[in-house]
């Protein structure tokens, strides 16, 4: 399964273009439709690396060698800090270094992308490709699946903290959830994990790992994907690095790009495609005017964190180190949460507030972030080659309404920890150290603003002028090229962004599988 240079054939059926979430979905749902397939990844395979496969190890990977180590450019929102936003480098991408969250978000998520111009992406419509891909410890019910690819289980002996919340959520009047992916997602829940008896179970071991021998499967690791190939307007193949040299690889049917949402649409930039005037100041020639590639970055926005002292030392980390979550709405009208916590089973602070409180000793926190967040940035590509920096601006909290939720969540779980089963933990606020006025809360949230790591939405999916993808997921005016990732969401999720991206994949796989929708639907853009 694993290539080297010598073992690399000139062509094959499918070319995939990264092998994060969404293309080792992608390939291996090709490979078993009898497709020949070459998965192409940046990083190394995950093998040589334990931590991966430890589920309560992965903060432990964030920033080393399986992290391409970005960040987010200062905003004046978040007092000009520079936030760190982890992206895995390495076979399974960030599936493989993650918190395996599984969370789809609320149902009217979808309905909102199919009413944005993404048609045929309505809840109804997506909700069977989350059901393929899933192995649900409680079995098949109208809205999960058993016997998919991704083991998805919650914890079976929950941490005290997690308990904590789920009880504490339940004495202030929120549901208490079956199933965190049920009909609705607002209340307590522990949380899904794509987890197997303790381990990570990510997109390699689910979709991968199966296919370990099966010669129409080829993953080739440590090749950067340069740039596209072009015929008569179509895209054949890649251009990447390999062993010191470059090589041109063609597909016979499609090219697949699953970089993710900043790589994606840097790669389509690379090639000629995009904005005119942002290719002409990084001096590329336009192959194709498509404005919105780079636009659109989402992201939500995490506090981190609400900091407690327990009584007692609460035990060793179990699971993937929190365990459980709650959502809610931070005002009434709104169609679903926008707000959501998770429990942290230690400490959960950025440097600068860490510094204001002994976090030492029996320490938990309980943090707050945005799921519903409205604030909307971009990327840019600062030089032409694969090697030049890349700014990434998520305008953290630049709409007031985003400050406003996040400040009011602060209050929400400083009021959880007055509950008896907080109390019974001995909570003890140390960051903050308290109830906070308006202009403190205010400024505890600049402070404390952090990333769920779930960028998105830099290649959009939909019809009007800034849509990159159509429907279909085909890039509008180039044949032969669908992208499957996390850039084509055109409405961030208020959720996690791992399951809505296999499922993004799934739909994919069995169009190319299908062969259609095949030809894309919109053809204004005229190469220059």
């Amino acid at each position: 399964m694993l290539a080297d240079a010598d073992a690399l054939k000139p062509a094959y059926d499918v070319l995939v273009a990264g092998a994060g979430t969404g293309g080792c979905v992608v390939a291996g749902r090709l490979t078993e439709a009898g497709l020949s397939v070459l998965l192409i990844e940046a990083g190394p395979p995950s093998d040589g690396h334990p931590a991966i496969a430890d589920a309560g190890a992965w903060a432990s990977l964030l920033g080393g060698p399986c992290d391409w180590g970005l960040s987010y450019a200062p905003g004046p929102y978040v007092d000009g800090r520079i936030i760190a936003i982890p992206r895995g480098k390495v076979l399974g991408g960030s599936s493989s270094i993650n918190a395996m969250l599984w969370n789809r978000g609320h149902p009217s998520d979808y309905d909102g992308w199919a009413e944005s111009g993404a048609v045929g992406w309505d809840f109804a419509s997506v909700l069977p490709y989350f059901r393929r891909a899933e192995d649900w410890e409680g079995g098949e019910t109208p809205l999960r699946g058993a016997g998919g690819p991704l083991r998805i289980e919650t914890p079976p002996d929950p941490h005290p903290v997690a308990r904590a919340l789920i009880a504490a959520a339940a004495e202030k009047g929120w549901p208490v959830l079956a199933d965190a992916n049920g009909p609705d997602n607002e209340g307590a829940a522990l949380a899904n994990l794509n987890m197997r008896d303790g381990r990570r179970w990510s997109v390699v071991d689910g979709y991968i790992r199966p296919h370990a021998g099966n010669p129409r499967l080829t993953v080739l690791t440590g090749s950067t994907v340069l740039s596209l190939l072009f015929e008569a307007g179509r895209c054949v193949g890649l251009r990447h690095a390999l062993d010191g040299r470059v090589v041109e690889t063609r597909a016979g049917h499609e090219t697949v790009l699953a970089l993710g949402a900043v790589e994606t649409p840097c790669l389509l930039m690379r090639s000629g495609i995009g904005d005119p005037a942002e290719l002409a100041r990084l001096g590329i020639p336009t192959r194709l005017g498509l404005p919105g590639v780079g636009r659109n970055l989402q992201d939500h926005p995490l506090l981190m964190g609400i900091n407690f002292s327990a009584r007692a030392p609460l035990g060793p980390v179990r699971d993937n180190g929190g365990g459980a979550l709650l959502n809610w709405r931070s005002r009434d009208g709104l169609a679903a949460p926008d707000l959501h916590a998770f429990v942290v089973q230690g400490p959960h602070a950025g440097p600068d507030l860490a510094a204001t409180a002994d976090l030492t000793g029996p320490v938990f926190a309980v943090s707050p972030g945005l799921m519903g967040s409205k604030s909307v940035g971009y990327l840019r590509m600062e030089g032409p080659e694969p090697g030049d920096p890349v700014t990434l601006q998520p305008h953290y909290l630049a709409e007031a309404s985003d400050r406003a939720a996040l400040s009011s969540s602060v209050d929400t779980i400083l009021d959880l920890a007055e509950t008896a089963a907080f109390r019974a933990l001995g909570a003890a606020p140390l960051i903050p150290h308290g109830r906070l006025g308006q202009a403190e809360s205010e400024r505890f949230v600049r402070a404390a603003c952090s990333t769920f790591f779930h960028t998105s939405g830099t290649c959009a999916m939909g019809v009007g002028s800034e849509a990159v993808v159509d429907p279909a997921l085909n890039l509008h005016g180039v044949p032969g090229l669908r992208i499957a990732d996390a850039s084509v969401m055109p409405i961030i999720p208020t959720g996690n962004t791992q399951a809505p991206v296999v499922m993004i994949a799934e739909r994919a796989a069995e169009w190319i599988a299908q062969g259609g929708p095949g030809k894309p639907r919109d053809t204004r853009m005229e190469r220059a």
